[in-house]
């Protein structure tokens, strides 16, 4: 088999464009050290000049709407490119956390009660809470990096909430208060969990990218038996939504022993700092090593299709 050339994909058009730079070049000088490597950042929703599928394998950094939620991986297949991380069909289901939910809840992970609603059919503020209660979390239900999330303690505060919002789809739902935690999914195996503790007791947007805002625990100091449910909550969450090559699964963990899923991110920020390479390390893997087993799965796609063709 030919060695393919590892497109790195950045960028993007999204509310975390930035993010996504940060990542791609963090991902590029490490992929480089195991493959030859090409560095593409992306301006546009649309497959960049000179990607070729006989010779390239793509790994994307994109993060959020479009890069993330399948618009770029139903590209990849139309064009017949390998490409690490998830397909079209898991993309897009864990980019919508209320399906998201409704999946992992079937294979008996907990979840967090909530409404979703449309801006144009915004909700009754004492329907609301006649539901949900008062200490409630509003969000995007389909944005990453904790873009657009208000906390609220009222019905004041959740009529404010509501009235800022102008259009998309959202998701409001009950808060769970404890301990933020996220694990790794490598494959289908499970790494280890981190503890994440912001300093401003909210794991929001400025919260994960501002240096020093929040305390990392890896591993997180948890009983070993706690560290084994997380890690299998992590697994069977991962295969419900057809999750493939790697994921982050996040959790909050109220007590002792309630564990509710947040989140799967399915091209989660990657850093060398970041939270799936933390896991990692928890694990044994560097940053080097942790992007080599990622792509593997797709360089090892791309060969199968090319033997495939061959006369």
């Amino acid at each position: 088999m030919n060695t393919p050339v590892i497109a790195v994909f950045a960028g993007g058009t999204s509310a975390e464009r930035e993010v996504s730079l940060g990542s791609g070049r963090a991902c590029a000088l490490a992929l480089a050290r195991s493959f030859p490597t090409q560095w593409f950042d992306l301006t546009a929703n649309a497959l960049p000049p000179g990607l070729d599928p006989a010779r390239h394998v793509v790994f994307s950094t994109l993060h959020g709407t479009f890069g993330e939620d399948g618009g770029m991986q139903r590209l990849l297949e139309a064009a017949r490119v390998a490409y690490a991380g998830c397909g079209v069909e898991a993309s897009a289901l864990t980019m919508d956390k209320t399906r998201t939910k409704e999946a992992a809840a079937a294979r008996g992970v907990r979840v967090a009660k909530g409404l979703r609603f449309m801006a144009g059919a915004k909700p009754a503020v004492e329907d609301v809470v006649a539901q949900l209660g008062t200490n409630l979390v509003v969000k995007p239900n389909a944005e990453g990096s904790s873009v657009g999330l208000s906390l609220v303690a009222s019905r004041d505060e959740l009529g404010a909430a509501l009235g800022k919002i102008t259009q998309g789809d959202w998701l409001v739902e009950q808060r769970i208060l404890g301990r933020e935690l996220s694990v790794g999914v490598l494959g289908r195996r499970a790494l280890g969990v981190v503890e994440i503790r912001p300093k401003s007791g909210v794991y929001d947007y400025a919260s994960k990218y501002t240096k020093g805002a929040s305390e990392y625990f890896a591993p997180a100091p948890l009983e070993p038996a706690t560290t084994a449910a997380v890690r299998a909550a992590a697994e069977a969450a991962y295969a419900a939504c057809g999750c493939r090559d790697y994921a982050r699964v996040d959790f909050m963990l109220a007590g002792t022993s309630e564990l509710y899923l947040l989140e799967i991110n399915t091209l989660p920020g990657m850093k060398e700092t970041s939270l799936l390479p933390m896991s990692a390390r928890c694990e044994g893997l560097d940053f080097t090593a942790l992007v080599r087993e990622m792509v593997t799965p797709a360089v090892q796609r791309f060969g199968a299709a090319a033997a495939s063709v061959s006369p």
